[in-house]
Order: structure tokens, then sequence, then C-alpha cells
């Protein structure tokens, strides 16, 4: 019998949807606790090919949430501990396992390729820059975050607005699944939502999973619709290698967070943003710090005394 006659038998799907489903490349950024169910899942369901990105290794605090991963993947990059469980799952999937980290540089060139990108690297920066990519080449976003017992799941760009449009303005709080805590089922439920709205929207179903936000909060799901939602402007993020000549850099990170500066040149300058020098005319600004938290906040200060073109760069733990 086939293996997906449980999901052709869906008017929704059939065969016409089986084959958009097999035919369609999935990029999926994070390989953590919303990209495995997220994983599992679009596998299972026949996507055809899945590109999976992420640099981090498999550690033993990552297994209540990750239950794909095995005390024997310690150690090991996840994305390729992933593509091994992936093809017991569903050989016939293509996966492309890269052990890298999604930057504004490669970003372009990995979303183009895709037919849908899921965001899941519960990361600050990688979810602007996934969006502004996305928005620039028309391409779906299924974006999701996860803290403590709570969490959102929304798709983004394509028809829809982006998720600047929505989430305009920097979050209150930098906290992280590390600093904060996140219960398993709560990322399970929203990684396996991101797989459902994926196949979604590869399958056109109406009305379109664009443009649709979900919360989840205390166990309870709610959800609106942000179609009208208009376009925001604001700071973009850039790679370290696009740095160009001439740019003043401003290190927001204390030297006891990183002993080396985001460049040799770059003024270490920690409370920067109401105050502290300005770029010359014409001069472009680039504020570097960890998550990028930091940067978007001085870059909020700065545009109330300096005019000029503002970057961000979020350099993650290099603290080398």
């Amino acid at each position: 019998m086939n293996r997906f006659a449980r999901q052709m038998i869906l008017p929704e799907v059939g065969a016409d949807g089986q084959a958009r489903i097999g035919s369609a490349h999935v990029l999926i950024v994070g390989a953590g606790g919303l990209g495995v169910p997220a994983l599992q899942y679009l596998a299972g369901a026949g996507i055809g090919r899945i590109t999976l990105i992420d640099p981090d290794l498999v550690e033993e605090t990552n297994l209540h949430r990750q239950p794909l991963y095995r005390m024997k993947d310690l150690g090991k990059p996840k994305v390729r501990a992933a593509a091994k469980a992936v093809a017991r799952l569903n050989p016939d999937v293509r996966i492309t396992a890269l052990v890298d980290r999604l930057t504004p540089a490669n970003a372009p060139a990995l979303v183009w390729e895709a037919d849908v990108v899921l965001d899941c690297a519960d990361s600050y920066a990688a979810s602007y820059t996934l969006s502004d990519a996305c928005l620039a080449v028309g391409k779906p976003l299924i974006s999701a975050s996860a803290l403590g017992m709570s969490g959102y799941v929304g798709g983004f760009c394509g028809t829809a607005p982006s998720l600047r449009a929505l989430f305009p303005d920097p979050p209150d709080s930098g906290q992280t699944c590390a600093t904060a805590g996140v219960l398993g089922p709560v990322v399970g439920m929203l990684g396996c939502l991101q797989a459902q709205m994926t196949l979604g929207v590869i399958l056109g179903l109406a009305p379109s999973l664009l443009g649709q936000f979900t919360r989840l909060e205390n166990g309870r799901f709610t959800q609106f619709r942000f179609d009208n939602a208009p376009e925001a402007d604001g700071p973009r993020f850039i790679a370290r290698d696009q740095i160009r000549d001439g740019d003043m850099v401003i290190d927001l990170r204390p030297e006891d967070e990183a002993p080396r500066k985001a460049t040799p040149d770059a003024l270490r300058i920690p409370g920067y943003g109401e105050t502290g020098p300005l770029p010359e005319t014409g001069q472009r600004i680039v504020l570097a710090c960890r998550s990028g938290l930091r940067s978007w906040r001085a870059a909020d200060q700065l545009a109330r005394r300096w005019c000029g073109e503002i970057t961000l760069l979020a350099l993650g733990d290099d603290t080398e």
C-alpha cells in the first residue's frame, strides 16, 4: 500500500496534492525544539527535498525537547544526526544538511532555492533576516518562537505582510530557552503547527495560512489574521563580511563578554545610543552585539539624533 494513502484520501490532498508535496523544496532553519517536529512531519508527509541548516552540536540538555536525537548523537552536528534519522523515516526525502549559521550573507541564496521557508531558529536576528529575504523574493515564511510555556506561529511574506509588519519594534526581553527555560511539548506543538501550515501553503488551502497568527499561552491557542498590516521600516542585519571600508563600527559588548571586538578598529561603547560619537556625513554605522537586540535598541536611540544608514550585526557566541 502507498505509504501516503491515509493523507491522499483527503480531498484537500489527493494524487495531485501529493505530487505537489513530493516536488516541494523546504528550507528549515534550526534543528532544535521547533525544527525537530517540523522536520519529522514534513519528511513523513513526503516533502521531496529539505535543506536543513544549523551550526550546533547535540547536547544532553537538548534531549528533553528534541526527541529525534539519541544519547549516541551527543557531540555530533544536529543537522547530520537529523539527516540520518530522516533517512530511516523516509529514505526518499532528499535532505541537504548544512553545519552552518544562517547569516544575512547566505540567507538570500538559501531562500531563493526554496518553495517554503521555516524559521525554527528561535533567534531574533535569524527571524528578521529570513523575513527580509523572503519578502524580497516573495517566498512564504512560516516563523515560530517559543519561550517558557508560551509561543507563536505565523505565516509571513509570500502573499502576506512580513514579520516586521507585525513586530516593528524589538522585543522587550532578550531571553532564550537556555536562559528562561522551555517545556518540551510547547515547542513540539508549535513545530507541528509549522509543518501543518507548510503543507497547507504547498497545497494551496483556503483560506490561506499566510497572514494567520496563532499564539499559545497557558495551554490555550488564540488566532487572528494580519493580512492588512502595513510594512514597517527598521534597521537591517548584515554579516561580518558585509562590513565595508569606511563603516563606523560600534561594538556594544563589554570586554568581559567579548575580548575580541567585532572588527579590529571597532569602537567598544557598551552604552552607545542616546550619547556617543556620530558618524560623518554619508558614513554608515554598524552596531554589533551578540543577539542583535542591544543593537536594535541602540539604533532606536541613535535615530533620534542622526538620520543616516544604520545596520545591525549579530555575532552570536563569538567571544574569542
